[in-house]
């Protein structure tokens, strides 16, 4: 009986707080439809104006269908009753209540004429619909509505914003109508104290918008208070702007710096412990770009769900084409021309013409498409900074080759054979070391690694038979400059080189901002002919 008893008196107090919200539901339901009627009728522009407002006074969200709507050009009067109506089809019109959107009969294309709107009513409409989101229970809705009045600024929105964010519980959502709540106290009648307030909120958004709007308020108001404020808001963000697009170029420096790695490490390795100036060297990173192309036209004829695989397929493969290439090179060519750079230079540009014309003559000379992956896809905001997915990843991928390198020279056999023979070479054959097998191996791994450079290349270049000669020359000033055969000093001067020239270009241009780097290289060898990291070898000792 007990039981009985509670859940009667729950219902006694339940179903009038139903009632009376039913109520007040359809009550602002009858409001809004009575509402919509008023765009019935020959209306001046100004007139829509004020249904629009009156719309937007009643926080139904309902009323969006009508609005988006009369933005589209599908809102209708019908002129023998004033009836409106959202009509779509030709003729007959299919005609739906504007606030539910169910059907209500079809009406003849003459007897209904369509609600005219302006440009600035579009206007009135968007900042309408972004009042009405401001309390939708999507949080990416809310969202975007705030930002939608940020952008427009409009005074008549301040209650509206005031009391969404009295409610709102989302720390960055309410964040960002406190925002859209300071542009829209800027261009209003507010007081002095409430406007310097809203530069402070503004400064806190610290990015270009916010200073637009500053710098735009700052020059109309005549109050010596609010001034004040929103010039030191302007400083404030001018010098934020200033420290990210700093930041945003030291990005670029290690993601060039990133691209000169890769194509420098290969060339480190086989210049430092050979003494080969390998102008090949650029087309075994053609040929890993070749690679990956070729992989991944594979796998888009036979097998499309491995697209996401695709370079990590390509890499593998790519080493043991470049490598191979190298081998071959190093056994029937370059281990006759030891002991002569400059016999060693011409015949390595010889077989970089050669390759060239190959991959011209099986591929056509025309640019080859390289898919990217979707995770290597897109892009992400740091601050005001914008960094891509592909760049992000291929920096990545350059410290881990560099890595890998490192522990193959350190940890293993043929690293240590390759340091001795670096070091002295006949001291190295004398105990045992078999050296024209080291340069062998030295020659295909440096090789081998230009090969996945290409396929990384190829996700940020285009894929074509001159791929290569935009690197060789950079990969060499790299080497020459970090100092011949030390993998450090090659990171180093990767990483300085592409800091270099994205700080270079702004002001000297692309090709300028080269040559500046070009004879700054030449004036620190003159100091320091060793570059950076003086390696102990052969040449040192000879």
């Amino acid at each position: 009986m007990a039981l009985l008893a509670r859940w009667c008196l729950a219902f006694l107090l339940l179903v009038p707080g139903t009632i009376v919200m039913s109520a007040a539901a359809n009550a602002q339901g009858g409001d809004a439809a009575a509402i919509i009627q008023k765009f019935g009728g020959k209306q001046s522009f100004s007139d829509t104006e004020a249904v629009i407002a009156e719309l937007a006074a009643t926080g139904n969200a309902d009323v969006a269908r009508a609005l988006r709507a009369l933005g589209d050009g599908s809102l209708y009067w019908r002129e023998s009753d004033e009836a409106v109506f959202i009509g779509q089809g030709s003729d007959p019109v299919t005609l739906l209540d504007p606030l539910t959107g169910e059907e209500a009969g079809t009406a003849p294309a003459g007897d209904l004429t369509k609600v005219r709107i302006k440009n600035s009513i579009r206007n009135d409409i968007t900042t309408a619909l972004g009042s009405l989101t401001l309390g939708s229970p999507d949080r990416a809705q809310r969202m975007r509505a705030a930002s939608t009045l940020f952008s427009d600024g409009d005074p008549a929105m301040i209650a509206p914003l005031e009391a969404a964010i009295a409610k709102e519980e989302d720390a960055a959502v309410q964040a960002r109508m406190e925002e859209a709540l300071a542009a829209a106290v800027l261009a209003s009648d507010r007081p002095a104290a409430e406007k310097a307030e809203a530069a402070a909120v503004m400064e806190g958004r610290g990015d270009r918008e916010a200073l637009t709007m500053l710098i735009r308020f700052a020059g109309a108001t005549d109050d010596l208070e609010a001034k004040a404020a929103a010039e030191r808001a302007i400083a404030a963000i001018e010098g934020n702007i200033a420290f990210w697009y700093q930041m945003q170029n030291i990005w670029y420096g290690l993601s060039l710096g990133s691209v000169l790695l890769l194509a420098a490490i290969g060339l480190a390795i086989t210049f430092g412990v050979m003494g080969v100036i390998n102008m090949a060297h650029g087309e075994m990173v053609m040929l890993g770009a070749y690679t990956t192309f070729v992989v991944q036209e594979a796998i888009r004829t036979s097998a499309p769900e491995l697209f996401a695989w695709s370079l990590a397929i390509a890499l593998p493969l790519a080493f043991l084409v470049s490598g191979t290439v190298g081998l071959v090179m190093e056994r029937f060519l370059i281990r006759f021309l030891y002991g002569r750079p400059l016999e060693t230079l011409l015949a390595t540009f010889g077989v970089s013409l050669i390759l060239q014309q190959a991959v011209r003559t099986i591929f056509g000379p025309t640019n080859r498409e390289v898919g990217n992956p979707e995770w290597m896809s897109g892009a992400f905001e740091v601050g005001m900074m914008a960094i891509t997915w592909n760049r992000l990843w291929i920096i990545v991928f350059s410290l881990v080759v560099f890595a890998g390198l490192l522990v193959v020279l350190n940890r293993t056999s043929l690293g240590l054979q390759m340091r001795a023979v670096t070091q002295n070479r006949k001291m190295a054959s004398a105990m045992g070391i078999r050296t024209p097998w080291v340069d062998a191996l030295t020659f295909a791994l440096g090789s081998g690694i230009a090969g996945i450079a290409g396929v990384a290349l190829s996700q940020i270049d285009n894929v074509s038979p001159d791929l290569g000669q935009g690197y060789i020359i950079d990969s060499f000033m790299v080497v020459v400059f970090g100092g011949v055969g030390n993998l450090w000093g090659t990171l180093v001067g990767a990483m300085s080189l592409g800091i270099l020239n994205k700080f270079l270009e702004p002001y000297a241009g692309a090709v300028l901002g080269k040559i500046v780097v070009l004879v700054l290289i030449i004036l620190f060898i003159q100091k320091r002919p060793r570059g950076l990291f003086a390696q102990k070898g052969r040449f040192v000792d000879a």
